[in-house]
């Protein structure tokens, strides 16, 4: 099985042609778990399968599986990475829109490794709550991605960059499973650092670990930071373990921000990406 292999800030993806390779369905998940185990395989965040669009509005279909074996609906970087596997392979040009099971998303060559995407808008928004786990409580808000949407949940954190990881970690994967949220969720611990700058650590939904960086998590922390007017400008700037991201928000009518135009307002999502490898999978442990 012929695969490229990039990351977007970090956030790795086992990208395969698919429309080429016509691996069947079924194996999606098994597959993923296989090559996605950094240990015993190549080692990634993701699987994406790169098919045909089911109609004429996009250029190709892309699918992502997380190294769970579960299905993410949406995922930023992914987009990202698969606009850059896209443009390479020649199947889309410098403007290309994609098909991805929360919905259509557009994306942009900015430069060899630059590339832009609309997100899909937030679908759902939920009003700071506050949450105990392990003797800690936190303030979180809710935001879904997409539809279906993906589930993010953004959670303050004064001093995060010193903050104890094993903690945070911890606390991470308990957030993920509470039964307050019954789809799981993304864990995004965050602290704005200036007017327009975040720093940003998640803990993810089927990959079950923190990540390099989440391109819908910094746009859910994104709009968060926006209506709480904590941030003051229209691009923002995310530090996260793999380097750095920018999130543009644009509201459709123009003007400010606010609680009634969460849906109403375009997300982009600005970073780099990087091919790290390309090869021919060999397991030998799996039939392809």
């Amino acid at each position: 099985m012929v695969f490229c292999k990039i990351n977007g800030v970090g956030n790795d993806f086992i990208i395969v042609n698919n429309i080429k390779e016509r691996i069947h369905e079924e194996k999606f998940s098994s597959l993923a778990r296989k090559l996605c185990e950094r240990h015993l395989s190549i080692g990634a965040d993701g699987l994406i399968f790169i098919e045909q669009a089911s109609d004429t509005k996009a250029d190709f279909r892309m699918l992502t599986i997380n190294a769970d074996g579960s299905e993410a609906q949406t995922c930023g970087n992914g987009i990202r990475c698969a606009a850059r596997f896209a443009w390479e392979e020649k199947l889309a040009g410098d403007h290309m829109k994609i098909q991805a099971t929360a919905g259509y998303t557009e994306a942009e060559r900015l430069s060899k490794r630059e590339y832009k995407i609309k997100l899909q808008n937030i679908t759902t928004f939920k009003r700071e709550s506050r949450i105990t786990v392990n003797g800690r409580e936190y303030s979180y808000t809710y935001v879904e991605v997409g539809n279906p949407g993906v589930p993010h949940i953004v959670v303050p954190v004064k001093g995060l960059k010193n903050a104890n990881r094993e903690t945070l970690l911890l606390d991470g994967q308990s957030l993920r499973y509470h039964g307050d949220f019954p789809k799981g969720a993304n864990v995004n611990f965050c602290e704005a650092i200036d007017d327009n700058t975040v720093e940003l650590l998640t803990y993810e939904r089927g990959v079950q670990a923190f990540t390099y960086a989440c391109g819908t998590g910094s746009a859910s922390a994104a709009m968060v930071f926006q209506l709480q007017n904590i941030i003051k400008s229209g691009v923002i700037t995310f530090k996260v373990p793999g380097g750095l991201l920018k999130v543009e928000l644009v509201k459709k009518t123009g003007g400010s921000i606010g609680i009634d135009d969460v849906g109403d307002t375009d997300i982009y999502l600005i970073g780099d990406t990087n091919i790290v490898c390309k090869g021919d999978a060999l397991d030998e442990d799996f039939v392809f």
